[in-house]
């Protein structure tokens, strides 16, 4: 690796190159899982018919408009689901996956969450702990949760005792958020898919997707899950879409979500583009090559960061079901130096210097390193970790492994 541009120390540069050698195989299996995913995607757009009149802005109602219709296609396909809604004005994946949650459940349902306690911010919107005005809880939703067993994997016989007809939604958290649990592969939502519609058949099995799209060739939509939603500015918006998110999965539920963001009747067939459309498109067809370019670094970062002699999780040599890599640093002065490393090889604000801080949402300080041309992209290369046992940080993205792998080797450096 030739960066005469930064000063790397020897024995940094050497444990790269080590790392390199270890992780080698699973870098080139990478590359065959991007090629295939984007062929996927390439066939996806030429499918949609997608011309240079699907990027013109509309306005107002935005009635006729080709290009969302198009991009709804698009995700469509590439997810292996009935239909999909995908819109700019989408504010988070969080709100993307309120609006699927509102969509289709009613006052009296219940959901049972299968992956234990939730991502911080979803714990709002469910109604746990925090009183929010309009949460599913206020709404008279039930909310049922099975703990994760000891080895942080599902509990299937757990599954089997508390799903029953009367059950509405089986939701499952693929990403591991801020925990330490592995995270879920296609087998293995594939088995909780399958075991949930065994005992009650007319449940929706819901997934958060987000930061698991295009790290497999197995989709969720091809393995039996119902509803899947993610956010735009993590994997399938390539770095390039500024916003937004995306639901997925059978017709009726994305009409029912569809109606929940705009009005029931009106549903998908109103909401102006505004222009946004090209920059979607583009991330959407950017979006299988860049997510494996984060594989690849954080696959690097495992390899280099056990070399150093640190706990991983994954490991390089295991198979993923997500961009993010978690390496325990044992305390809080090398969380904090590992992020202000990974900053220093941003393009954006390399020269600013993180620190913790109360962010919006979590019940902890928060350090993040995400020197990003989008706010709080998480597919362009970041770190960030809540100041709190086990002092682990999760490091995610990259637009390209080159920039990656610099990152992990400055975080080193810094430590």
């Amino acid at each position: 690796m030739d960066i005469n541009f930064f000063d790397i120390k020897p024995e940094i540069l050497k444990a790269s190159e080590k790392a390199m050698e270890l992780c080698k195989e699973y870098l080139d299996k990478t590359d065959d899982i991007t090629e295939y995913n984007q062929l996927k995607m390439l066939r996806a757009f030429q499918h949609a018919r997608v011309s240079e009149s699907c990027f013109a802005a509309s306005t107002g109602y935005g009635y006729g408009d080709r290009g969302r219709d198009a991009l709804d296609e698009v995700f469509a396909e590439v997810f292996d689901t009935e239909d999909a809604l995908v819109r700019h004005n989408f504010a988070s994946g969080t709100h993307t996956l309120t609006v699927a949650l509102f969509g289709v459940l009613r006052p009296g349902d219940t959901i049972i969450s299968v992956t234990g306690t939730p991502y911080d911010t979803l714990q709002g919107v469910i109604g746990i702990e925090s009183e929010y005005t309009g949460s599913l809880k206020d709404f008279g939703i039930n909310y049922e949760q099975i703990e994760l067993l000891e080895n942080g994997s599902v509990d299937l016989e757990a599954i089997k005792k508390r799903v029953n007809p009367n059950t509405k939604m089986v939701y499952i958290q693929r990403s591991r958020g801020y925990s330490l649990r592995p995270t879920l592969t296609g087998p293995e939502i594939k088995e909780i898919t399958e075991l949930a519609h065994s005992l009650a058949p007319g449940c929706i099995v819901m997934l958060d997707n987000c930061y698991g799209e295009f790290v497999e060739k197995t989709t969720p939509g091809e393995i039996g899950v119902d509803l899947m939603a993610g956010s735009l500015i993590k994997n399938p918006g390539g770095g390039i879409a500024p916003t937004g998110g995306y639901i997925a999965g059978r017709k009726d539920l994305i009409e029912a979500c569809s109606y929940r963001l705009t009005t029931p009747g009106t549903g998908k067939e109103i909401g102006c583009t505004l222009g946004n459309s090209r920059e979607l498109f583009m991330g959407a067809f950017s979006a299988p090559h860049v997510t494996g370019e984060a594989v690849k670094t954080a696959i690097f970062t495992s390899a280099l960061y056990e070399l150093l002699g640190y706990e991983v999780t994954p490991r390089y040599n295991e198979v993923r079901g997500d961009i993010i890599q978690a390496v325990l640093l044992g305390n809080e002065q090398r969380l904090i130096r590992f992020c202000q490393g990974v900053q220093k090889a941003s393009p954006i604000d390399s020269y600013v210097t993180p620190e913790p801080w109360d962010m919006p949402g979590y019940d902890s300080k928060v350090i993040m390193a995400a020197g990003a041309f989008t706010l709080g992209s998480s597919i362009e290369l970041s770190a960030d970790a809540p100041l709190r046992e086990p002092y682990a940080v999760w490091m995610q993205g990259s637009l390209n492994f080159h920039t990656g792998r610099l990152a992990a080797m400055l975080a080193a450096e810094n430590l």
